[in-house]
């Protein structure tokens, strides 16, 4: 069969690593608009609702019985459900529309209606809705911190890195379940170290989960799973009634909660039932409202391939996100399983919510390399680190993360692995020996830490996890040990539970533990100059990267060059014979020493010279001051040279070879790539210019072309011709010079 070679190529791309599938509406395998999806309907007799979306009471399911008791707004349904959802859909972007008023529509939508809302939405109107209706002020992000060895050690200082760079939350897991009670405890202790108020939470069985939230060693939950048809809740084991009795024990201890749902879930377990995959998220988005749940934890999660597989999948992913916070809930939005194999396409999803901003942009970004994450591998993980704050500074967008430096994320990464290594010893837990706290100060992954008595650890943890110690007994341990500072901080997060105020929706911790919620920091964004803005102290800390250079310094600097020297002999005039004029910029060997190679400037002059003379061609050399345009230096050098053959050169590199009587823009060979050029580069364009002054044939100076050479030095080829620039005399003419290598 024939075959493009283009084809077979494009067929090796990352993205097509993936699978597509068309819709298939009889499995669930429809991301929006199932023709089995109903059409909205509502009723109700006298307060209660007694039809909803094409079913009456008699025919509702338990999932329609709790939503109707619990979760519609009766009051304000006679007049959402009359409304046309095109006009729903307006007031989603239209600017003059607080929040609170479109959450008031909403409340009294039924699944059905929100669907309908939602198909009138493109992405754009939903990012632009997303703005409006997230419901904390300020934009937050959750870490993932794991590691397959789970050394505590390794644990802590990821911990604390994941506090250092801005993370709100950090949530881990565990590959062997008995590990659970010490892996919580090494999050709540280096989180502590990083940043004060980081809320930790451990991602294990719920009743466990419990357990180590009421010993003090969790913050917070959102591992209550919800579904949307009967089905997938029997596989569970669980009811809606039995997930919000749940999440009332959490909040009853001081604990927040989300519940976890998304995308997919159903047709994934094979109940479908012939459903959209977002009608059936609306149905658990409002199970979760009537639960009365701060919020969910949705974006399809760890089904994302599968809506993704499907047309519509990024937006059905992107209008559930917004049909939670439109619903008055709380929104930590994916963007924590992989995504895709494509960086492209994985990057596109991220921007849907990562510049409108949601209360968390990633329901767990790694702290930890992807091998380490334990969570089934993360859509962004460690390496993706300074992808990301670049991204921010790009668009001026707060998504959760600040710049670090090497040096204080390695103080803040020991002093966590010390300060648990204290916990280990007062407590009498198998030591934490100084070599781990080395190997996790600098650690990439866990490959790096040292092995651990695994069988002693568990058995640790099983005696801690059945005894009466709590978090308490770990703040003593702490002031005894000399960590008051850390003490300080986990007693007070015991406090805030105490406290409940950061029970309320969308409620995270600045650095003074004053809580920023949905209650005391709405979002009060309704157009251009509202809202959440990214300025002053955060914006100088976003736009400041470590790598960042001192423009400053390449523009000011002098470099003259160490071994070479240029000696003006006087006013260059008009040569003769075959010689050939080396044309260069003003700042040559004067205020520029190299190219953008890293070559010298005396050695590729020294090879210039060298190639010319190998043809027996005499040369001079003229510094051109009135211009620092390469094709005014080579022109400028032709018409001084006797062969009218010259070689124009600037100070960053960029050299041709031209002559007498072209055109300023015309020339006989040009090595515009100054980066790619070799020393013998420059000497072929020597030999090759001597060629042309002699009359004899030359093979012009092949040319490697690099398309990424321009992205990686754009920024230092502008500074450095500034430089050339600043040196520019209009009034001096060429200048000839004599030529000492040193």
């Amino acid at each position: 069969m024939l075959r493009s070679k283009r084809f077979e190529k494009l067929a090796e791309r990352e993205v097509n690593k993936e699978t597509f599938i068309n819709e298939f509406h009889e499995l669930g395998l429809i991301v929006m608009e199932s023709p089995n999806d109903p059409t909205p309907t509502f009723r109700a007799v006298d307060g209660r609702v007694v039809e909803m979306d094409g079913r009456t009471v008699e025919e509702f399911d338990a999932i329609d019985r709790f939503i109707a008791a619990h979760s519609i707004d009766v009051a304000m349904a006679e007049k959402a459900m009359a409304m046309a959802s095109s006009e729903i859909a307006r007031l989603f972007v239209d600017i003059n529309v607080p929040r609170r008023e479109v959450m008031q529509v909403m409340g009294g939508c039924t699944p059905a209606k929100i669907c309908e809302v939602m198909a009138e939405l493109n992405v754009v109107e939903m990012m632009m809705a997303m703005q409006k209706m997230r419901q904390r002020k300020k934009p937050a992000n959750q870490a993932h911190v794991t590691n397959w060895k789970e050394n505590p050690a390794l644990l802590a200082a990821d911990a604390a890195e994941a506090g250092m760079r801005g993370f709100a939350e950090a949530e881990t897991t565990v590959r062997v379940s008995r590990s659970a009670p010490f892996s919580a405890l090494a999050l709540l202790v280096g989180s502590q170290v990083g940043r004060p108020g980081v809320m930790t939470q451990i991602s294990v069985e719920e009743a466990l989960n419990l357990r180590l939230a009421l010993k003090g060693l969790a913050t917070y939950a959102e591992t209550l799973s919800v579904y949307g048809t009967i089905p997938s809740f029997l596989d569970g084991d669980d009811t809606p009634w039995s997930k919000g009795i749940l999440a009332s024990a959490y909040a009853s201890r001081g604990v927040k909660s989300r519940f976890t749902s998304g995308s997919g879930s159903e047709a994934l377990m094979g109940y479908g039932l012939g459903f959209s995959m977002l009608y059936l998220e609306v149905r658990c988005i409002l199970m979760v409202k009537g639960a009365g749940s701060q919020g969910v934890q949705n974006g399809s999660i760890s089904c994302i391939a599968l809506p993704e597989s499907l047309p519509n999948g990024v937006r059905g992913v992107m209008a559930e996100n917004l049909v939670a916070a439109s619903l008055g809930l709380e929104v930590a939005a994916g963007n924590d399983a992989l995504a895709s194999h494509s960086s492209m396409r994985k990057t596109a999803k991220l921007m849907l919510q990562f510049l409108p901003g949601t209360d968390f942009v990633t329901s767990g970004h790694s702290v930890m390399p992807r091998k380490d994450n334990l969570f089934g591998g993360g859509c962004f993980d460690a390496e993706d680190m300074d992808d990301w704050l670049v991204i921010q500074r790009d668009m001026q967008v707060d998504a959760g993360l600040v710049p670090v430096r090497e040096d204080e994320v390695l103080t803040v990464r020991r002093k966590a692995a010390k300060a648990l290594q204290a916990v280990y010893e007062e407590m009498s837990f198998p030591p934490i020996s100084d070599e781990e706290v080395d190997a996790a100060t600098t650690a990439f992954s866990s490959d790096d830490m040292p092995d651990r008595d695994s069988v002693a650890d568990l058995a640790a943890a099983d005696t801690f996890l059945a005894s009466d110690l709590t978090a308490l007994d770990v703040v003593a341990a702490l002031a005894r040990t000399g960590y008051e500072d850390v003490a300080e901080r986990v007693l007070e997060m015991q406090r805030q539970r105490v406290i409940g105020d950061y029970l309320h929706t969308s409620a995270i911790f600045d650095e003074d533990f004053n809580v920023l919620s949905a209650v005391n920091t709405p979002n009060d964004y309704q157009g251009p100059g509202t809202g959440y803005r990214v300025k002053g102290k955060l914006w100088d800390e976003i736009q400041t990267l470590p790598q960042a250079l001192d423009p400053r310094q390449l523009v000011d600097d002098e470099a003259p060059d160490p071994d070479l020297e240029l000696i003006p002999v006087g006013q260059a005039g008009a040569g003769s014979g075959d010689e050939v004029v080396i044309a260069v910029g003003p700042a040559f060997a004067i205020a520029m020493n190299k190219t953008l190679a890293e070559l010298g400037h005396a050695d590729v002059l020294a090879n210039i010279v060298e190639g010319i003379e190998s043809q027996g061609v005499k040369w001079r050399l003229v510094k051109v001051y009135h211009g620092a345009d390469l094709a005014d230096i080579g022109q400028t050098g032709a018409e001084l040279s006797g062969s009218g053959i010259a070689i124009g050169l600037q100070s960053k590199g960029t050299a041709l070879i031209h002559k007498k009587g072209l055109a300023r823009l015309n020339n006989l060979e040009l090595l515009s790539q100054a980066p790619n050029l070799t020393l013998e580069s420059y000497r072929a364009l020597g030999h090759n210019a001597a060629c042309y002054a002699t009359g004899r044939p030359a093979i012009p100076v092949p040319v490697k072309v690099d398309n990424t050479a321009r992205l990686r030095l754009i920024v230092h080829t502008t500074l450095l011709h500034h430089r050339e620039v600043n040196h520019i005399d209009e009034a001096k003419g060429p200048v000839e010079m004599k030529v000492e290598f040193k």
